[in-house]
């Protein structure tokens, strides 16, 4: 038998790569296969493809909770391990605090030279209470830093020009100097729409299409980049982790972390892989990884197996997970099986006080600059 036919013969033996199934609906997956199907019936008739076929489908990257067994909080039997010993516990509570006591010097100089101090407005719409907790740690965070706040609160019912209406006035506010829009939004409501219509010079969470083309682009500066993803790189970089020629792998995509973190990391020179709901082989991928950022929002997604021995570990997710013996019934838990990473990686952050707290110094900073823009106290972006 020829090498050919033997490669052909050990290549079927294998067995095939498993996708994410867990981590997808079924409607999604039937109309990738109904796509497949029409694409076969339409071989052979070779015509320029659509607009809307070259952007691809617009299919929901909805991840679904692993099986039960994946999903179960770690073994308590771990509790006793000296975590410090074995790997680094990236401490973003000490960073956020650095962060902020130098926000706070500036805006007292920026009191004393202009008499004006940066302000931030915040639109709330509906009463979820996860959405509800982080808009109090921003405005604590606003407090404790000298910045001003103002609250928009509107019912979950409200309409759509409703919201817009809220950001129009605050656009038209000289004293206000970034505007975000707490997500997720009502279902009913177009997300796109009331993103939009934040002035580009007071976007300071960086969705503004302006400003996202400009980050995807190396040779211009966008206005302001994602908190998110700015915290991810602060992070690391106050860590002293390399990044140029790092290959770091992105898992989720969104337009708030995975999307502006994977093309930060460019910037930097860093390989980048981006794993989501549809990659079939998540774990092989990660497990190459120098860098593994987790933003799935899926609790416990990502296990030690997953990671190579030394990769360093950044947690995006806040997960809220059942516990009884919690105050409120909760507790946050990180994308990352951390009981099982931190015996593995060489650094990780924990959740909760790892990037949470550096992305809301990031929204401060954001609008301190947004501010020092206004009162022509620097007269270009901040450097990234």
């Amino acid at each position: 038998m020829g090498g050919a036919a033997v490669a052909l013969l050990a290549a079927a033996r294998r067995r095939p790569t498993t996708p994410l199934v867990y981590f997808l609906t079924r409607a999604p997956r039937a109309g990738l296969h109904e796509a497949a199907a029409s694409a076969a019936q339409e071989k052979g008739r070779r015509r320029r493809s659509s607009s809307s076929r070259l952007l691809g489908p617009d299919i929901p990257d909805t991840w679904d909770p692993p099986p039960r067994t994946a999903a179960r909080p770690p073994s308590p039997g771990s509790a006793g391990v000296d975590y410090e010993s074995t790997t680094t516990i990236i401490d973003g509570k000490s960073v956020a605090e650095d962060i902020r006591f130098q926000i706070a010097e500036e805006v007292r100089q920026m009191k004393n030279a202009v008499g004006h101090v940066p302000g931030l407005a915040v639109v709330l719409v509906g009463d979820r209470r996860d959405s509800q907790s982080y808009v109090r740690y921003k405005i604590k965070g606003c407090e404790e830093v000298g910045i001003k706040s103002l609250l928009a609160e509107l019912p979950g019912n409200c309409t759509e020009d409703e919201v817009v209406d809220s950001v129009s006035r605050f656009n038209e506010d000289p004293s206000v100097h970034g505007i975000l829009v707490q997500l997720p939004l009502p279902l009913h409501m177009d997300e796109e729409r009331i993103l939009s219509a934040i002035s580009l010079e007071k976007d300071v969470d960086g969705f503004h299409p302006m400003n996202v083309g400009n980050l995807a682009l190396r040779s211009r500066k966008p206005l302001f980049v994602p908190c998110a993803a700015k915290a991810c790189l602060e992070l690391l970089l106050q860590s002293g982790i390399e990044l140029m020629g790092k290959h770091v792998t992105v898992i989720g995509r969104s337009k708030v972390v995975g999307l502006p973190t994977s093309l930060l990391l460019q910037r930097h020179h860093a390989t980048v892989s981006i794993i989501h709901a549809f990659t079939t082989n998540p774990e092989e991928i990660t497990h190459q990884s120098d860098i593994v950022i987790s933003a799935a929002g899926v609790a416990n997604l990502v296990r030690g197996s997953w990671l190579k021995k030394g990769a360093v570990v950044i947690d995006v997710g806040t997960n809220p997970i059942e516990d009884p013996t919690s105050d409120y019934g909760y507790r946050l838990t990180g994308d990352v099986c951390f009981e099982e990473a931190v015996r593995v990686a060489s650094a990780i952050t924990p959740v909760p006080g790892g990037v949470g707290p550096v992305t809301i110094a990031m929204l401060l900073a954001n609008t301190l600059d947004s501010a020092k823009l206004a009162y022509g106290l620097a007269t270009e972006p901040h450097e990234l």
